[in-house]
């Protein structure tokens, strides 16, 4: 494999156990290793090229962000360094470097916990139907982008490879996990957000919205997957933001409103992104990960 750019891992002796959008997940004993590849999905749709070093710049900012919220959550790590992983994964570790983790094997919880402080995407779209968003209702004549009064949690399902998630009411969340976690997951959900959306506003980074996944570890309610990065989040330059309409993006948008410039009716097969594309996504991401940590990828 080209350890520069990873469309998708093949480490023989490794029990895979999933291959996602972007992460491949292998299983060794009781740990998890996640394979951040570069893989770019849009609109459930993974592209043909992939993004060199995303893998890589999702990992940084996953492990910055868990590192800053070990005060509020117990996360999934156990490490990021293959020289500490087990003896089987040794051959792989330059292709591992940077862009992997060993972590707690958990047992996800069946829906995705989504914070919301502006009115943007599905939120949005939700919005000008029915004036709520998920069943909260919010007031009249707010504007796409608009920053709302209080951070909302607006949980969705979690779909399977290929399908659309679901926004739900909080309600329904209660009916799939139980009124005390789904209670819980909205406490540290917003928590999470709160101290993200303010950590970044100090960089200069709008968190419009996030998506973040917990896991049960030995009855612990722990956080699992990635967390505050450009793919699970909104990510808005501070200087440029104008309600009203679409904003400039660090995440995945750009890519979006290529592919709607283009006409791509949003399934498969995915187009052939110019290379212009592919570098100003990278660079966007990249961006993202050098003002929130104050650091660039490791060479």
């Amino acid at each position: 494999m080209d350890s520069g750019v990873l469309k998708k891992s093949d480490f023989e002796g490794l029990e895979l156990v999933k291959r996602g959008k972007v992460r491949d997940v292998y299983e060794i004993d009781d740990r998890l290793l996640i394979v951040a590849s570069d893989r770019m999905s849009a609109f459930d749709v993974v592209m043909d090229d992939p993004i060199p070093d995303k893998g890589k710049i999702l990992t940084n900012i996953s492990l910055f962000w868990f590192e800053k919220l070990e005060k509020i959550v117990e996360n999934h790590l156990v490490s990021s360094d293959p020289l500490e992983y087990p003896d089987i994964c040794r051959k792989y570790t330059k292709d591992l470097r940077g862009r992997s983790m060993l972590v707690k094997k958990a047992r996800p919880l069946a829906v995705e916990c989504i914070v919301r402080g502006y009115l943007s995407g599905s939120g949005w779209q939700e919005y000008l139907s029915k004036g709520s968003v998920c069943g909260i209702s919010l007031p009249e004549g707010l504007r796409e982008s608009e920053k709302l009064s209080e951070p909302i949690f607006t949980p969705s399902t979690k779909a399977e490879d290929g399908m659309h998630d679901e926004n739900i009411a909080f309600e329904k969340a209660v009916d799939i996990i139980g009124t005390e976690l789904a209670n819980e997951v909205r406490r540290i959900s917003l928590k999470i957000y709160e101290f993200g959306r303010d950590f970044a506003a100090e960089k200069g980074i709008i968190v419009a919205d996030t998506k973040f996944e917990f896991g049960i570890v030995d009855d612990r309610l722990i956080l699992i997957d990635e967390v505050l990065t450009p793919d699970s989040s909104r990510f808005w330059p501070m200087d440029s933001y104008r309600p009203g309409g679409p904003q400039k993006s660090f995440d995945k948008q750009f890519l979006r409103d290529y592919l709607i410039e283009i006409n791509w009716p949003k399934k498969p097969p995915p187009p052939k992104l110019p290379a212009d594309i592919i570098e100003k996504t990278r660079e966007k991401y990249l961006e993202a990960l050098e003002r929130l940590t104050e650091s660039g990828l490791e060479k």
